[in-house]
């Protein structure tokens, strides 16, 4: 039996309480990894570890609750996989908050929400990893951005805009930190069935069967992505079968950023 992809690796992943990140800590869990979970909610972390240890009663990890824009904390987590674990080898940032407001509208104080969320807490984590990242002799940072950082749609600007600057802050990392050994990547989700969508129906009185019929014309593939799919590619570009990988945007989209 071939060894697990990550075995001996421990990774740092924020947004993990659900959704894509918690279905990352399960694959990297799998796949051999130590993970720390980094969430705003407590008892989504909560839920998302007493899961995992449920199916891997061997598996290694821990969580955080706090907010990724705050850079005190993000220290702190890293800190924690050092003295946990011996250091730390990955991180994934895939903590976001989302916006509805049309551009046209939009106030400084929502702007500076979201920017303090999706680029200045994803800067906080990497900058607090780094150290660590360049120590371990292989690190790798996967950001997790969205396929409307390519592509358009109306009433989700303000979210847009820091998804489709979260890709330039991954190209420039992958150039400044290529000479320390510390890979940088960026994978886009196109429609993800994760829980936040399952409940923002529910409270509009709609069935998840019903959900499942709205985002057949938002890929070529004609339905909406599990979890689960865009967890796969985060686990392999985090491990070593992608090591000549960096800079690189990853559509996993199911086709949506051609049509």
């Amino acid at each position: 039996m071939s060894e697990p992809r990550l075995a001996g690796k421990t990774a740092l992943i924020t947004g993990g309480g659900a959704g894509i990140g918690a279905a990352a800590a399960r694959l990297f869990c799998r796949e051999g990894a130590a993970v720390l979970l980094v969430d705003a909610d407590g008892d989504a972390l909560a839920r998302t570890k007493d899961a995992i240890l449920q199916a891997m009663p061997q598996a290694r990890v821990n969580t955080v609750a706090a907010n990724v824009a705050d850079d005190a904390a993000a220290k702190a987590a890293v800190a924690q996989c050092a003295d946990q674990w011996g250091g730390l080898d990955i991180l994934v940032n895939n903590a976001a908050m989302r916006n509805y407001t049309p551009a046209a509208n939009a106030t400084p104080a929502e702007w500076q929400a979201m920017v303090g969320v999706n680029l200045v807490g994803m800067s906080n984590y990497c900058g607090a990893a780094l150290p660590a990242l360049r120590q371990s002799g292989a690190g790798a940072i996967v950001n997790v951005s969205s396929c409307y950082a390519v592509t358009g749609r109306k009433g989700m600007a303000l979210y847009d805009a820091t998804k489709a600057a979260q890709l330039a802050f991954t190209r420039s990392l992958a150039f400044e930190e290529a000479p320390h050994g510390v890979r940088a990547n960026a994978v886009c989700p196109g429609s993800t069935l994760t829980d936040f969508h399952v409940g923002r129906a529910q409270g509009a009185g709609k069935s998840v069967d019903q959900l499942k019929t709205e985002r057949k014309d938002t890929s070529l593939i004609g339905r909406w992505a599990s979890p689960e799919e865009i967890a796969w590619p985060i686990v392999w570009l985090a491990s070593g079968e992608a090591s000549f990988i960096t800079g690189t945007t990853l559509m996993v989209d199911g086709g949506l950023h051609i049509m």
